[in-house]
């Protein structure tokens, strides 16, 4: 791989990482959560990530693979490898205990009705930081091997998760923010806490890239895919609607292919 895909992958990587902080922002700078605004913006991005993984992840991954099995090992292996990457996620995501799961709704609000110190919160806040760190491992691999792959899919991917990860940095930030009385600290960890990304994107390079070949590449793309359609269903469109009406979450929803679809039929 050529250097300047490299730093093009890592960059978009990073960028849908640290967007952790614009929910810590959110926290930081607000005192009410745009809940509309977030449900839509959640919802759009299930529709971005589950239409790409179907009609262009998977798709890439069987042509990557067909050289090497022939079109019907490629359409098999393809989608076992889809399905063995929703059962990793789904496997990180079972082992991540559910009061410090990464996606249980916490609004900036709730900060101003609870402002002192609480040992309990910090240590929520803590696990909550934690538990993204491992949940995104295999998010910052996806938004890196598609940053390497294909720059007309690579950019929407990390922009729905980076959309993806901003309830992420208040349900970081809120609790310690309120648990410890500093918004500055929630704020820092928050943001620091999105780095998994980034770090997930280096340890596919140093590991994966020197044992890259067709075959490999076609196996972890469609792994991809699954992980973004496991997201996509378990956290994006469930947190979408509890952060405001089950409509604005469909709405963004379809927005969101839409948007994807013709993106991607001005790139043919």
């Amino acid at each position: 791989m050529e250097n300047g895909n490299f730093w093009f992958a890592f960059g978009l990587t990073l960028f849908a990482g640290l967007s952790t902080g614009i929910g810590s922002a959110l926290a930081f700078f607000t005192k009410s959560t745009s809940t509309r605004f977030l449900s839509v913006s959640l919802g759009f991005s299930a529709g971005v990530m589950v239409y790409v993984s179907f009609f262009e992840i998977l798709p890439k991954a069987r042509v990557a693979l067909t050289p090497g099995l022939g079109e019907q090992g490629a359409a098999w292996y393809s989608v076992l490898a889809f399905f063995v990457g929703i059962l990793i996620i789904a496997i990180i995501d079972r082992l991540i205990p559910s009061p410090e799961n990464p996606h249980e709704i916490k609004r900036v609000e709730d900060m101003a009705r609870n402002g002192q110190k609480d040992a309990r919160l910090i240590r929520m806040g803590m696990f909550t930081a934690l538990a993204i760190g491992i949940h995104n491992f295999p998010e910052g691999i996806a938004t890196f091997m598609a940053g390497l792959s294909d720059t007309s899919i690579a950019i929407p991917i990390a922009v729905a998760i980076a959309i993806h990860n901003i309830p992420e940095g208040i349900a970081v930030s809120v609790p310690i923010s309120y648990g410890t009385g500093s918004k500055k600290k929630g704020f820092y960890l928050s943001f620091l806490s999105g780095l998994a990304e980034p770090i997930g994107a280096l340890i596919a390079w140093f590991i994966l890239m020197p044992f890259l070949n067709d075959n490999l590449f076609g196996y972890i793309f469609a792994a991809v895919g699954g992980i973004m359609v496991f997201i996509s269903i378990d956290e994006l469109l469930p947190t979408a609607r509890e952060y405001g009406l089950h409509h604005h979450a469909v709405y963004g929803f379809m927005a969101g292919m839409a948007v994807m679809a013709l993106s991607l039929l001005l790139f043919i």
